[in-house]
């Protein structure tokens, strides 16, 4: 079992820059695919990006150049940060771990709560 805890969600600006969190518990952190999710009122989960035990990325097309994700394993830690946000990524956001790294949120088996972010134009 992993428990994870996200953080840093909150109201911004478009243009700025944010920091998202989320703190894994339970089971060897290291050995997990983890990956950043987000939805938005109305419309369906989407995959935002991942990253592998072995450190290697991949993003959503739309996120790609803005987006980073990364993780600290001996903080037992998944961040994502966000920069030059638009009011599009407004969403709640969500992290996942996982055996398997995909875009497909059917891959993972354990979800944190999620944190909302809110961008104004």
């Amino acid at each position: 079992q992993v428990q994870l805890v996200e953080s840093g969600g909150g109201l911004v600006q478009a243009g700025v820059s944010l920091r998202l969190s989320c703190a894994a518990s339970g089971r060897t952190f290291s050995n997990y695919n983890m990956g950043w999710f987000r939805q938005a009122p109305g419309k369906e989960r989407e995959f935002v990006a991942g990253i592998r035990s072995g450190g290697s990325t991949y993003y959503a097309d739309s996120v790609k150049g803005r987006f980073t994700i990364s993780r600290d394993n001996a903080k037992s830690t998944v961040y994502l940060q966000m920069n030059s946000l638009k009011p599009e990524d407004t969403a709640v956001y969500s992290c996942a771990a996982g055996s398997l790294s995909s875009t497909r949120y059917t891959s993972y088996s354990y979800w944190g709560q999620g944190t909302q972010v809110t961008v104004s134009s």
